[in-house]
């Protein structure tokens, strides 16, 4: 049964200000936001998932061990599972994320259920990509996903070299 959201607080990334919120039992937000509201109300939890984003933008962590209390339904929670198989630094496209579920024919669904994670970084949403390896959908912005996708090595700035 699910916990109510009773703890809020606001995470200052390299990429801007991330709201994370939290039950008694695990995380259950993590958004870009624009800006910080006054309302911090700290758990256990939420100090630790501080304490590992820490880590992983200080590139300590590859691996998140917070948890996690998804709210959403089954099939959501079976794609949101299934992007906490894709390993740091790897990516896969949603046609794959499609087949690893069972069906290509779920693509869309799979886009969809992708673009509703409400636990982004921590369930990494940013790893899916076009099959032609585009960047494609991020609710954070493409701009965001583009960042996390070199910070973890998968890309490559290319303007370095122009």
């Amino acid at each position: 049964m699910s916990q109510q959201i009773k703890y809020k607080t606001y995470y200052d990334s390299p990429l801007g200000v991330i709201e994370l919120t939290a039950s008694d039992t695990g995380i259950t937000s993590l958004f870009f936001v624009v800006e910080k509201q006054k309302n911090n109300v700290f758990n256990e939890i939420l100090e630790d998932c501080i304490k590992q984003l820490d880590e992983y933008f200080q590139s300590k962590r590859k691996i998140f061990s917070i948890p996690l209390e998804l709210h959403g339904t089954e099939f959501q929670k079976k794609v949101w599972n299934e992007l906490l198989n894709i390993p740091f630094g790897k990516t896969i496209s949603y046609l794959q994320l499609a087949k690893e579920l069972g069906d290509v024919k779920l693509i869309r669904a799979v886009g969809g259920a992708n673009g509703k994670n409400p636990v982004s970084i921590i369930v990494p949403c940013h790893r899916v990509i076009g099959s032609d390896g585009t960047l494609i959908g991020y609710g954070g912005g493409l701009d965001k996903k583009k960042w996390l996708l070199e910070f973890e090595g998968v890309l490559v700035q290319k303007e370095l070299f122009v």
